[in-house]
């Protein structure tokens, strides 16, 4: 079972389960490693919902949505079968279809789903022929960050089929109780130490001295699992300045990390 999703300010998980029982679509906005995922798992479970996902890219196309035409053989007999994908899986089923990232899709793919997630509730497969129309308990729930490499602004039609929450950084004391749930590391004296950095982290993104990536919750969970076998100095390396490219970026994290536990 998934860790729970945990955030200082209650109202995230009470209005996203409010917005997806009224029957509306829900989009996640928030750096990565805010717990947009876990979110949407602990949604579908409370709701009592399979979840189908989607992660996009610049590589995701109609079939990566859709589904795909295959051969199979039966009795000796060749036929031709259409394997369902994500999107219609979750709409015959009443289930979450989430996309992850959608902002990384390339404009022309996902307009596809527009009739799903407006009050039409419908959708004509170009693959079939087909015209679908979804159980009336299928919700979308989508995932964005904002700013970077790779993504692009959303097409305003699709934007308008979704409510809007924006899940920010989650205070130190909601962090800490986070590493201690989710973290192998169970020191305590260490977790204040990583919380203490990770405020730096914060400050400095939201300043434009380092880009978001580095100050995620993810990366920090594993530098708290990575110290457990090795110093924080190396764990710091490990998980969060050795997937830098700017030198910038790495100087500035490595004066956070010497003032809190030293290099």
């Amino acid at each position: 079972m998934c860790a729970e999703f945990l955030h200082n300010d209650e109202h995230i998980k009470q209005d996203a389960e409010s917005i997806l029982k009224l029957g509306k679509n829900l989009l996640l906005k928030g750096p990565t490693g805010s717990g947009k995922t876990r979110l949407a798992e602990d949604l579908a479970d409370e709701l009592g919902r399979e979840m189908y996902s989607i992660n996009c890219s610049v590589d995701v196309d109609i079939e990566a949505l859709l589904g795909f035409k295959t051969i199979e053989y039966t009795d000796n007999r060749q036929e031709i079968v259409f394997i369902d994908g994500p999107v219609i899986r979750a709409m015959n089923a009443g289930a979450i279809l989430y996309i992850d990232e959608i902002n990384m899709a390339k404009p022309e793919v996902l307009p596809i789903l527009n009739a799903a997630l407006d009050y039409r509730r419908t959708l004509t497969n170009p693959l079939t022929g087909e015209t679908l129309t979804a159980h009336k308990d299928f919700r979308a729930i989508a995932a964005i960050n904002v700013g970077y490499v790779g993504t692009m602004p959303m097409n305003e039609a699709l934007l308008n089929r979704f409510n809007v929450i924006e899940i920010g950084y989650v205070s130190k004391e909601s962090l800490k109780t986070v590493l201690m749930d989710q973290s192998i590391q169970k020191d305590e004296k260490i977790i204040d130490t990583l919380t203490d950095f990770h405020q730096d982290l914060v400050t400095m993104t939201e300043q434009g001295q380092i880009s978001r990536e580095p100050s995620s919750v993810r990366s920090l969970l594993d530098m708290a699992d990575l110290s457990t076998l090795m110093p924080l100095s190396r764990a710091c390396y490990r998980s969060i300045i050795d997937k830098l490219d700017s030198e910038q970026e790495k100087k500035a994290i490595l004066n956070a990390a010497e003032l809190h536990f030293g290099m």
